[in-house]
C-alpha cells in the first residue's frame, strides 16, 4: 500500500468530505487533496463521479469511490493495520451503519433549514433538529463514543456537523450545549483527537461561509 496514489476531490466545508478526510487521518493515509470549486467543477470530477457530479469522491490508485460513508468504509476495508472503523459483530455493524443512515436522511435537511428558513418554517427546524440530536444523545448513552471505547464510523459520520453549529446557533438562535449537553460533550471529546481537530474547519469560518450563502440566496 506504500506506493498507492489516493486523491481526495472535496470542499472544505463539506461534513461529507470531513468524513473522508478524518477516515483517512486515522488510517494514517497520505493523500493529495484539491479543493473543488463547485460552481466551476474540475473535468476530474466531472468524470470521477460522472452520476451525481458531487463532492467528496475519493481516488484510490485512479478509480472512482463517490459517496462519503461508502468511502469511510472502503479506507476502513482497504487500510487494515489501524483500528476498524466497524465493529466485528454483523449486528453491531448493522447497527452502526443504521446510525449513519440516520444522520444522513435527518440531521443534514433540518440543519441546513435552521440557516435557510425563517419564522414558522425555522421553528420547525429547530425543533427537528434538537430532536434529532437528542436522539443520538440516547444511542450514545454515557459511552465516549457512538462504538462504546472505539472512535468509529458513527463517530465518524457525525462529527463533521460539530464545524456548523456556530452558523447554526447564530442563525437559528439556539444553544446545543444547553439543549443537549451530552451531545457537545461528546463533540468536544471527538475534538481532543488529531485526526478530527486537524480535519475539522474553524467553525467562524463556516459561519462566514454561510453569511455569504445566505445573501446569495436572497435571505440576508
Amino acid at each position: 500500500m506504500a506506493n498507492d496514489e489516493v486523491i481526495l476531490l472535496d470542499f472544505w466545508p463539506s461534513m461529507f468530505g470531513m468524513r473522508l478526510r478524518i477516515a483517512l487521518a486515522e488510517k494514517e493515509i497520505k493523500y493529495e487533496y484539491r479543493d473543488e470549486d463547485l460552481r466551476n467543477k474540475s473535468p476530474l470530477l466531472l468524470q470521477m463521479n460522472p452520476i451525481h457530479k458531487k463532492i467528496p469522491v475519493l481516488i484510490h490508485n485512479g478509480k472512482p469511490i463517490c459517496e462519503s460513508i461508502i468511502g469511510v468504509e472502503y479506507i476502513d476495508e482497504v487500510w487494515k493495520d489501524k483500528a476498524p472503523f466497524l465493529p466485528s459483530d454483523p449486528y453491531e455493524r448493522a447497527q452502526a451503519r443504521f446510525w449513519a443512515d440516520y444522520i444522513d436522511k435527518k440531521l443534514y435537511d433540518s440543519g441546513r433549514k435552521l440557516w435557510t428558513t425563517k419564522g414558522g418554517e425555522q421553528e420547525t427546524a429547530k425543533k427537528d433538529f434538537i430532536e434529532c440530536l437528542k436522539v443520538l444523545e440516547g444511542a450514545l448513552g454515557e459511552k465516549p463514543y457512538f462504538g462504546g471505547g472505539n472512535f468509529g464510523c458513527v463517530d465518524i459520520a457525525l462529527i463533521g456537523y460539530y464545524s456548523w453549529f456556530y452558523a447554526y446557533e447564530s442563525y437559528a438562535n439556539i444553544s446545543v450545549e444547553a439543549e443537549c449537553p451530552k451531545f457537545v460533550a461528546w463533540a468536544k471529546n471527538c475534538m481532543l483527537r488529531d485526526s478530527v481537530a486537524k480535519s475539522l474547519p474553524d467553525q467562524h469560518k463556516v459561519c462566514e461561509f454561510v453569511k455569504v450563502l445566505r445573501q446569495k440566496f436572497g435571505i440576508e
